[in-house]
């Protein structure tokens, strides 16, 4: 894929130096500002390449006679049309597994930070207060009741880490997959029975506002939130309406609606730990998405065939 053989490729978001350097040497790249300009030039994207918290129109899809691939460099593809690009043949990619352990890990950090109140204990101590007096007690990890929704591959990982601290699992999702930790078919009843709810399902129209005020009042005054997921899960308005008369104890978020513009009443709720969308934000892990989201075109320029491509 070199010379003027390479294959047009239409970029949506940055990405880094390293990144871009391989792009812009095995691809013709292109941007929807250079098919604005000159419409003809559509007709000469052969992939799309995207980061996953990043939307691919299908109207810009629709508009590329000669499009094969929409590579993603992240593990979702809820805003990418699946079903446009189903009827026309074009295979979507992501970047699985890679990622994993990063979302696991920055769930498990941000769960122990909410509960035990690491940002204010930080900000105490550099505001001079310690020398007041102690700072209040917090909530421990160990013995609690957990439950997950949706355990997949990312799900998993989580719970795996978890039983580490000594809490009970169970978990909501699609079907029961035979496990060990206990299925719960009623995602309110899963609420009402456990002490903390992760969310980790995938997004889409099937998962959306899942997470709304039925379920948050059967969570209870006692029980905190961790969303790791995507931000459409969560009935955003019932979520701050339940923090803020404390319906629920807390929350810990790493994903909005319409981010990185957030809604500013979080901003002023002390229980409510806000994140910018790091779950995956390693140096390494970053990395290796970012190589199998090119390993993917390239063995699809090579062969025919996507590394990781989605099945859904």
């Amino acid at each position: 894929m070199t010379g003027l053989h390479r294959p047009g490729l239409l970029q949506i978001g940055g990405f880094p130096p390293e990144v871009q350097s391989q792009i812009d040497a095995e691809f013709e790249r292109l941007g929807a500002a250079d098919i604005e300009r000159d419409p003809a030039r559509a007709g000469d994207i052969r992939a799309i390449v995207t980061r996953s918290n990043l939307e691919v129109p299908a109207s810009l899809v629709e508009r590329l006679p000669k499009l094969e691939i929409i590579a993603t460099n992240g593990v979702g593809y809820d805003l990418i049309p699946l079903e446009l690009a189903a009827r026309r043949g074009i295979v979507v990619s992501n970047t699985p597994d890679v990622l994993n352990a990063a979302v696991a890990e920055l769930c498990i950090g941000a769960l122990l930070s909410l509960l035990r109140q690491l940002p204010q204990a930080d900000r105490y101590v550099r505001d001079g207060r310690w020398l007041e007096a102690n700072f209040p007690l917090s909530t421990s990890l160990a013995g609690k009741h957990v439950g997950i929704i949706g355990l997949g591959r990312i799900g998993k990982e989580i719970a795996r880490r978890l039983e580490l601290f000594g809490v009970a699992l169970a978990y909501h999702g699609r079907s029961d997959q035979g496990l060990d930790w206990r299925f719960e078919a009623d995602l309110a009843a899963l609420a009402r029975d456990v002490d903390i709810l992760i969310v980790a399902a995938p997004g889409g129209r099937e998962t959306a506002r899942m997470i709304d005020a039925r379920v948050l009042d059967a969570l209870g005054p006692r029980g905190w939130l961790v969303n790791v997921a995507r931000g459409s899960l969560v009935d955003e308005e019932a979520l701050l309406a339940a923090l803020e008369q404390k319906r629920i104890a807390g929350a810990a978020l790493d994903v909005f609606d319409g981010e990185p513009d957030i809604d500013k009443r979080f901003l002023g709720l002390e229980n409510v730990l806000l994140l910018p969308h790091i779950g995956s934000a390693t140096q390494e892990t970053r990395a290796a998405m970012a190589q199998l989201m090119l390993d993917n075109l390239r063995s699809w320029f090579r062969s025919g065939r996507a590394l990781t491509p989605v099945t859904a």
